[in-house]
């Protein structure tokens, strides 16, 4: 009997023992990625290069944007220096990718929040919301009330096709597959106007000014920041999710959108 006893109090003490050295090496781990980041010196996250106003390159090939700004302006408040930063392109498919390989410390690519995402990343606050708008260069369209019985044109295989079906009536889908096919329909009169993302139509009336974007905005969705899941990037994750806070309480985000012409 004492045996049994002294068996299973052996066996408490090193389960105890082995417990407390998990959370040890959980503690260090938790610690660890943002001490690599401090030692390593420079925030890398993942962008886009081909977005305008969200993030593209200019005449000299610089990138530049809003998710770029945010970008620098992170490495500002955590690193003391908006150039502590590596800025690594990313296509759509990748975006995610990229923060689940670690390839990436962060991404701000784009990338709406939804739950079948949130089950593989994590997100921060939003920094700027997003929703379908349409774009046109007709004088005869100045809202959606205009839009009955129009062709309007959208992406092949986006769910916006859903939103404009339920948010107009009596409108004729006219599918494309990419947005210059979209200008094609648009310059032949094919279509009315064209309905997609507001941020990108923002960059498509920047590009073409004979194009103006219709007032109201038919759905919202919030970009954020991605970032990994796991308790060793906890430390990260709360201080990304701090700034974009504080900068959504002291108007900066705002502010950097209408400087890039965000609606």
């Amino acid at each position: 009997m004492k045996n049994k006893i002294f068996s299973l109090s052996l066996s408490i003490i090193v389960a105890a023992i082995s417990v407390l050295s998990y959370s040890s090496t959980m503690t260090q781990t938790m610690a660890a990625e943002w001490e690599e980041i401090q030692k390593r010196g420079k925030l890398i996250v993942g962008v886009k290069d081909n977005l305008r106003p969200l993030g593209f390159r200019d005449s000299e090939g610089n990138l530049q944007g809003l998710e770029i700004d945010i970008a620098k302006r992170i490495a500002a408040e955590l690193l003391g220096d908006s150039s502590a930063i590596e800025l690594v392109p990313v296509t759509n498919q990748e975006r995610l990718r990229v923060v689940i390989e670690d390839r990436v410390d962060i991404a701000i690519a784009r990338v709406t929040s939804t739950p079948s995402r949130a089950r593989v990343v994590e997100f921060s606050p939003y920094y700027y919301l997003d929703g379908t708008s349409i774009v046109t260069k007709s004088a005869n369209l100045k809202s959606l009330a205009n839009l009955e019985g129009k062709k309007i044109a959208v992406l092949n295989g986006s769910t916006t096709t859903f939103t404009i079906q339920y948010e107009v009536s009596n409108v004729e889908i006219i599918r494309v597959n990419s947005y210059q096919e979209a200008l094609e329909v648009l310059e032949s009169g094919m279509a009315d106007a064209f309905a997609a993302d507001g941020s990108i139509l923002t960059g498509w009336v920047q590009e073409y000014p004979q194009y103006r974007l219709l007032p109201e905005t038919l759905s919202i969705e919030a970009l954020c920041i991605v970032m990994p899941r796991g308790l060793q990037y906890l430390e990260l994750r709360d201080r990304v999710r701090e700034l974009i806070k504080s900068w959504q309480s002291s108007g900066w985000l705002q502010e950097r959108a209408s400087y890039w012409g965000l609606p």
